[in-house]
């Protein structure tokens, strides 16, 4: 009863804020007027707000732009000797992080990724950790957020009306500035103050020295978790201050707080698909988006909460649960919540070790992040990826019925297909293919805390993290090798870049497009049979993809 009240308490959350933030993000991005900190912004940076771009030119806003995070974010760690509180921490007994680690930290955390090689509280000082990770936790979550607006504005755009104005999508630096001036900032500020309350611990200190009750002394790592610990879940991040993540107590103390993070890590993606469904003018068609999301959020849960309540062994089965990995504060359903929620977006922050999951409870949340984290996926990327999703249903759909497919007034000719196909079919390729080549790599067995399918999961599930920018583990996989390093850096590059592009080509085709009115054979796309059938698109895509690598790892551990 208390773990169906904390869900029935989620919900609600969400249902009261999916208005109100909804509407606003709606008229931030539509906004004509700037504030006044946002004109200096522009004047500091020579930026030309009244200027749209095309799709090529917001793209290269939106590489330029990481590219330059990745840059610094790696400097910041090579020299993070000169830099305050770095409390001489550092990797190998150096006070800089290695070449290798620092290039695949920089570049988790500009993908919105944020996996972790590393044990924080050893090797990043305060001021990397909130200059460079936390800045780019804000950032990194206000691009996907531009680039899902970008995708929007394709649709609702009435088509070219001269050279000069045709294809036009925004103005990359302009939505990114208000992503992060007029959204994250002011949430994720008093969500740190709610989180201190709760018992966060927020501290520019190094450690405290505690006495335990046989007299001895031990140094407890501090660090201004709050602040951290506010961005890292709002903007679907994921990266911890501490290496426990949100299983530590000083980032996450009790179920009250535990309940917070939840609601911050699903508010903005969730409230996105109402952003949606009134700049298209139609509400209804947000409606279907959540919807979808919302049901395969539930199916999974529902899921994940059986399968540890329900394992197999006897020492499980004698204490009432799979509660190894799980904090008891939290026990089952708490954790349950956590896992599916973290892995439905692209948080990857985790409360519980996702190595002690049951072989059906680790499935689901591998399968979660193998359908492309749509459900309801992360901040931006949750929604253009499900309507890049919603492209192919209707595509199918118009195949079906012998039509030219339309949707939102836009037909989906040759073009606009090939961008969606590219879009869902990068993730699979990296994932599968980096998977076999580390299986195949003879050190990788000994760096993998299991044999058998568990130590196949481990390996999947990495590249399935890293592919989808993810960035939560296993943890039974010690991924600190150059090569491991390397491998998976590349993934979150690619796995992060090319569905971007791929959708801004799709918006700007789109773009282009004068929109047609709907007729008598146009697809309804604002009920309950076109979510049945995104949903069974979303399902059928990753069944047919992952199936035999997921009866290698999981479902076969599920079944012995």
């Amino acid at each position: 009863m208390a773990g169906l009240a904390q869900a029935a308490a989620l919900v609600a959350l969400l249902a009261v804020t999916w208005k109100p933030l909804g509407d606003w993000m709606a008229r931030v991005y539509t906004d004509t007027r700037h504030w006044r900190v946002e004109r200096l912004v522009y004047r500091v940076c020579r930026i030309d707000a009244a200027s749209p771009q095309r799709w090529t030119t917001y793209a290269a806003g939106v590489l330029g732009f990481s590219f330059v995070s990745i840059v610094l974010l790696y400097l910041m760690q090579r020299l993070q000797a000169f830099l305050p509180l770095g409390f001489g921490r550092g990797t190998d007994g150096a006070t800089s992080v290695s070449p290798a680690m620092a290039f695949n930290t920089a570049v988790s955390f500009a993908t919105n990724t944020n996996w972790q090689s590393y044990v924080p509280e050893q090797v990043l000082g305060h001021t990397v950790q909130m200059a460079g990770l936390t800045v780019q936790n804000i950032v990194s979550a206000a691009v996907g957020m531009a680039v899902a607006v970008a995708l929007v504005r394709g649709f609702v755009s009435h088509g070219a009306t001269g050279d000069d104005e045709g294809g036009r999508i925004g103005n990359f630096w302009v939505d990114l500035t208000r992503g992060v001036v007029r959204i994250l900032l002011p949430i994720a500020a008093v969500a740190a103050v709610v989180l201190v309350a709760t018992g966060v611990v927020q501290s520019l200190r190094s450690g405290v020295d505690v006495t335990t009750v046989d007299g001895s002394v031990h140094t407890l790592a501090l660090a201004p978790a709050a602040s951290q610990e506010a961005v890292k879940e709002l903007g679907t991040n994921g990266g911890g201050i501490l290496n426990a993540n949100s299983a530590h107590p000083f980032e996450n103390p009790n179920p009250l707080s535990n309940l917070l993070e939840i609601f911050l890590l699903l508010v903005i993606p969730v409230a996105l698909t109402r952003t949606f469904g009134v700049l298209v003018g139609r509400v209804r068609q947000g409606v279907v988006l959540l919807s979808v999301m919302g049901g395969l959020w539930a199916l999974f849960l529902a899921a994940t909460w059986l399968a540890e309540l329900h394992p197999n062994g006897p020492a499980a089965l004698a204490a009432g649960g799979a509660m190894e990995g799980k904090e008891v504060r939290f026990g089952i359903p708490g954790s349950a919540l956590f896992v599916v929620s973290t892995t439905g977006t692209s948080t990857g922050a985790v409360n519980a070790t996702h190595d002690s999951l049951t072989g059906a409870g680790g499935g689901v949340a591998l399968l979660n992040m193998l359908l492309g984290e749509v459900a309801p996926g992360g901040v931006g990327s949750g929604l253009y990826g499900l309507l890049v999703l919603a492209v192919i249903a209707v595509f199918l759909a118009g195949l079906m019925v012998g039509r030219t497919p339309e949707y939102l007034g836009k037909k989906l000719g040759r073009r606009e297909i090939t961008y969606a196909a590219v879009s869902i079919l990068v993730m699979p390729a990296f994932v599968l293919i980096g998977a076999g080549l580390a299986i195949a790599l003879p050190g990788t067995a000994g760096a993998l805390g299991n044999t058998g399918a568990h130590g196949f999961s481990e390996v999947l599930y990495a590249w399935a993290s890293a592919a989808n920018n993810n960035g939560s583990a296993f943890g039974g996989l010690t991924a600190t090798s150059d090569v491991f390093q390397a491998g998976l850096g590349l993934a979150m590059l690619f796995g992060r870049f090319v569905p971007m592009l791929a959708v801004l080509a799709l918006a700007g085709s789109l773009a282009r497009q004068r929109r047609v009115p709907a007729g008598a054979g146009t697809l309804p796309t604002d009920g309950p049979l076109f979510a049945g059938l995104v949903g069974g698109t979303v399902l059928l895509v990753s069944a047919l993809t992952f199936f035999p690598a997921l009866a290698l790892g999981p479902i076969a551990e599920a079944l012995s």
